[in-house]
């Protein structure tokens, strides 16, 4: 009999009892990262690279800019080159000649980019700007190997590879934290009971009027025009300790892995719910008839089929208004139900109209 008990170690959400700090749930407008981008070479390659187009275009565009001019019509053979594109995240606050993480990833079709080096990238923010140069050795967690006689080896992903502090900072992205008379903290979760919450929580402690929600995200905060002053107001009110408010109603069934998280407010409307099944069970048998001894007469073979109808014990239980989920499932436990019949009856109960709560099927 299959039963329920391990649904309930995993399902039930823990309600938020427990307070937690402004930085947690919020983000400071205007303080974000910015997505950097390039196209660059990587060279060294042990014959993994490739021989597409636009990477001879790109090293005979290289090779000119050192004043190196190929012949009219000649085609480098390219076995150790690779194009790639080049990606990073800039911080907030970032300073020149800083460094940061740079992910390299080929675009053409080189094997491998294992042992391979990254030439000098220029990186650009989405207004065209270079904000950082990137270069170094690559460092590449999947590898590759082919035989001649076709068959192939692949482990993770070798086209991918990482330079830790691959990349200095040339310029600096400017932000509004120093503008204006306030401050805005935007919600992690919009919800309009929180955005209240963590206003009253900072007049509580600053007086009344200094922060206004604005929405179910945004709460405004009247701060100090001096930036100095600005980051020590900052470093205290991000400190500060809300009870963010309790999520909405909510039944998440993910019907790949049978899992089921059920919030704490989700509780059922009257209902009647009953379980069983009928299974029907067809075994077939080949039987031999053995002819008369000293005949002509050749073996027959007929089949013999059975069929066994099982019906199983059904049951009927009734739910009173106010019902949890918890209750259900220790319902359906005594059933003896698979997973997969409490699936189907959270659906049909949320056809009826008798859960109180949103059903997400993933």
């Amino acid at each position: 009999m299959k039963r329920f008990t391990w649904l309930l170690a995993l399902i039930l959400v823990v309600p938020n009892a427990l307070a937690m700090r402004l930085k947690d749930i919020t983000d400071v407008q205007g303080v974000r990262s910015n997505q950097l981008v390039g196209y660059g070479l990587v060279v060294g390659l042990p014959g993994t690279g490739e021989k597409g187009r636009f990477t001879e275009q790109s090293f005979t565009t290289m090779l000119s800019n050192f004043g190196i001019n190929l012949p009219p019509g000649a085609r480098p053979k390219l076995k150790n080159v690779a194009a790639v594109a080049v990606h990073a995240e800039l911080p907030p606050f970032t300073k020149p000649g800083q460094q940061i993480d740079i992910t390299v990833s080929s675009v053409g079709s080189a094997k491998s980019l294992r042992g391979g080096t990254l030439l000098q990238t220029f990186l650009k923010g989405a207004d065209g700007n270079v904000y950082a140069l990137a270069q170094g050795s690559l460092v590449v967690s999947g590898f590759s190997a082919e035989g001649a006689d076709g068959s192939k080896v692949i482990q993770n992903t070798p086209t991918v590879g990482r330079i830790p502090n691959g990349a200095m900072v040339e310029r600096s992205v400017p932000t509004p934290f120093g503008n204006g008379d306030f401050l805005t903290f935007n919600l992690h979760r919009p919800d309009f009971s929180t955005a209240k919450r963590v206003a009253d929580t900072i007049n509580g402690l600053l007086g009344p009027g200094v922060a206004r929600a604005q929405d179910a995200t945004s709460i405004q905060v009247s701060a100090p025009r001096d930036r100095s002053q600005r980051v020590s107001y900052l470093a205290t009110l991000e400190n500060l300790q809300v009870e963010p408010a309790d999520e909405a109603a909510k039944v998440i069934v993910n019907s790949r892995t049978g899992t089921i998280v059920v919030g704490k407010d989700v509780q059922l409307l009257p209902a009647a719910i009953t379980h069983g099944g009928l299974t029907v069970t067809i075994s077939e048998t080949l039987q031999t008839a053995q002819p008369n001894p000293f005949t002509q007469a050749q073996p027959v073979v007929t089949p013999n089929s059975t069929i066994g109808i099982e019906q199983s014990n059904s049951r009927m239980f009734k739910f009173n208004p106010g019902v949890t989920l918890d209750e259900l499932v220790r319902a359906v436990n005594e059933v003896g139900a698979a997973p997969s019949d409490l699936m189907a009856i959270l659906e049909s109960l949320s056809q009826a109209g008798a859960l109180r709560g949103e059903l997400v099927i993933i």
